[in-house]
């Protein structure tokens, strides 16, 4: 068998595996906090998408595959919403973000099922990169805004089409720096504490 894309495939792979145990080191802890859980279900559809998106590039670029590997990222964006929304907010607020998060959700799912071009991904996962970036600005957690930035920077380095090498393409070089962005995220979900609703 010919594998398509390998250094994809790898980098992929990598990103991957490091969020799954990133996801696994961050669950592990049993304190009830729901911003945390949240970021944890994030990082696990995210390492799913991960693993997804190697399989298409790798070995089988299916329709199937390529939609499940979407709606993962979108399913990853969405849970980093209401992570944010559970360390950040409260009340009235936290419940409409809550309930925005799932809209979203929602539109974008069917959206993708009929569609499949990257820049409804890149759309989807920017909005959500905002709404965080905001709210962890408001309520300050500097891995997670450095975490963002860092996600920004991979995707802008993906769209540029830039390539270290011939077989080190923008695809590859992308999973490299998400991987570090992955790593600051983890270090800002360690830190978050849900947000007490008055009383």
């Amino acid at each position: 068998m010919t594998i398509a894309e390998p250094m994809t495939l790898a980098t992929d792979y990598l990103l991957g595996g490091i969020t799954g145990w990133l996801c696994f080191s961050l669950l592990k802890h049993k304190e009830a906090q729901r911003s945390r859980l949240s970021w944890g279900i994030a990082f696990a559809a995210l390492a799913l998408a991960a693993i997804l998106g190697g399989t298409w590039h790798g070995f089988v670029q299916s329709d199937p595959l390529w939609k499940a590997t979407t709606l993962s990222v979108g399913a990853a964006s969405c849970a980093m919403v209401v992570g944010a929304a559970f360390a950040a907010l409260s009340g009235t607020a936290r419940s409409i973000l809550l309930a925005l998060a799932g809209i979203k959700f929602l539109i974008y799912a069917l959206w993708m099922l009929r569609h499949d071009e990257f820049i409804y991904v890149v759309i989807d996962t920017g909005l959500a990169f905002a709404v965080v970036a905001a709210l962890h600005l408001w309520k300050w957690n500097a891995w997670i805004v450095a975490g963002v930035a860092v996600s920004v920077a991979a995707a802008l380095v993906q769209a540029s089409g830039f390539a270290l090498h011939r077989h080190f393409n923008h695809n590859d070089l992308y999973h490299v720096i998400q991987i570090a962005a992955m790593v600051l995220f983890y270090r800002g979900a360690r830190r978050l504490t849900d947000a007490l609703d008055a009383r």
